[in-house]
């Protein structure tokens, strides 16, 4: 099965050109995926984006349950990689970065939750951050200087990517979140674990902590002092594996017509990452953005007119985010093809009364618990679906409940039990330096420590 597979990805290659990556600012040299993920972003502050999707080979789809997940990850993944990483490497960086579950659970007639809290922080982004912290692990492997990974969270970013970076040899760590607006488990998970990794509390916002990450990329003192580079879903090696878990829901599901796929949405990486999936050949008839109050991109819909905003505070805080860094590879996606995006993507905004609601009624009426962020997926899906009634779909649970622990219990009257795989956080002890909002804080630290 082992050699048949390999000949398959041999002829997938052949099918494929070569593949490089350019800046969305158009003022700056294309580059390989290496390095693209090891400087993050272009030097003229652009996304990097590839010249073109790769398009699956023929059988694929049509003979997807035939394979394993990690054979379905290479196949994905490596037209994206191409030459930077060999093919025994990326098998082995695919098969740590999926090792874990992705259950398609059905939660009434016509709509699934697909669960990515199965992975050791118990959020989607397990998967990006361990692939890349292997990715830039193999790249560092024959240097000398390390590489400092900068890194901004609303939450469940900053712990996927402490463990996915923790111990990896000239990598040094530094998260950045805001204080007082994580929730208990979210900052254990990133502030706990020592080492390489190092937590700075922000007084200030999300949009706060990614704007001071983002000009220390554009500051010429910290760029001649430190290998910067990102571990936001800005960076292709972060962004890109996130098509995997699409492929792994289609496997799974069990309809002749393809699903309707509805993502709660923050920094729109995630559902950019399943449209590149969806680009290449997976079937899927619609996607939706499911948004919190944060509505740039509902507005946008609407209106033609995009209007970032500063970022409003809500029970689904890791959505929010007023200026969504990935919406524009999304524009540039559907430029690439010419295609109108309201075709394939509409967007919901969905209120904090309403979220808490649909975590009290969707365990009343089907016994499933939903995180808050679930819930606005969930909620917005079956708006969509009120309008397609002929339609069936799957929405993103994106993190384990446990992680939201006060909104989750007062919804549903239940404790949440606290799942194995984090219980060694209890009792540790929060370690993070507070630092006010505003770069020239995170200038002086990053130059002197």
């Amino acid at each position: 099965m082992i050699i048949k597979f390999l000949l398959f990805i041999d002829e997938m290659a052949e099918l494929n050109t070569s593949l490089s990556y350019y800046s969305l600012n158009h003022q700056a040299p294309d580059v390989s995926f290496a390095e693209a993920t090891v400087t993050g972003q272009a030097p003229d502050k652009g996304l990097y984006f590839p010249h073109n999707i790769p398009q699956l080979p023929k059988g694929f789809i049509e003979n997807i349950g035939r394979y394993a997940k990690e054979e379905i990850g290479v196949t994905v993944m490596q037209p994206f990689v191409r030459d930077s990483i060999p093919a025994n490497v990326l098998q082995t960086i695919v098969g740590e970065t999926v090792n874990f579950d992705f259950p398609l659970v059905q939660v009434d007639a016509d709509k699934y939750s697909l669960e990515l809290f199965h992975g050791p922080t118990l959020a989607f982004k397990d998967v990006g951050a361990r692939f890349m912290s292997r990715c830039l692990g193999y790249f560092n492997r024959n240097s000398n200087r390390h590489t400092t990974v900068l890194v901004a969270t609303s939450g469940d970013t900053g712990g996927a990517v402490a463990n996915g970076f923790l111990g990896v040899e000239g990598v040094e760590v530094v998260i950045l979140y805001p204080s007082g607006k994580v929730s208990p488990i979210q900052e254990l998970q990133l502030t706990t674990l020592g080492q390489n990794i190092t937590a700075l509390e922000v007084r200030g916002t999300f949009d706060d902590c990614q704007a001071m990450v983002k000009q220390a990329f554009m500051d010429e003192d910290l760029n001649k002092k430190l290998s910067l580079t990102s571990a936001n879903s800005i960076n292709v090696a972060r962004w890109l594996p996130q098509q995997l878990y699409y492929f792994f829901a289609y496997q799974q599901w069990q309809h002749t017509t393809p699903p309707v796929v509805c993502v709660p949405s923050g920094n729109f990486g995630n559902i950019c990452a399943g449209m590149v999936a969806y680009m290449s050949g997976l079937p899927v008839k619609h996607f939706i953005a499911a948004c919190n109050a944060n509505d740039v991109v509902p507005q946008f819909l609407q209106t033609g007119e995009y209007n970032a905003k500063p970022a409003v505070a809500t029970i689904s805080n890791a959505m929010d985010v007023g200026n969504p860094s990935n919406f524009v590879r999304i524009l540039e996606m559907f430029k690439q093809r010419g295609l109108p995006l309201k075709d394939v993507l509409s967007s919901y905004s969905i209120d904090d009364t309403t979220t808490a609601k649909t975590i009290k009624d969707v365990y009343q009426q089907h016994g499933y618990m939903l995180d808050p962020h679930g819930a606005v997926g969930y909620y917005a899906l079956g708006e969509y679906l009120k309008q397609h009634p002929s339609d069936k779909g799957i929405f993103l649970e994106t993190a384990h409940p446990v992680k939201f622990p006060e909104v989750v219990e007062q919804s549903t009257a239940q404790k949440i039990p606290f799942p194995e795989s984090v219980q060694y956080l209890t009792g540790r002890q929060k370690l993070s330096i507070l630092m006010d909002a505003g770069f020239g804080g995170l200038k002086e630290w990053l130059m002197n420590r």
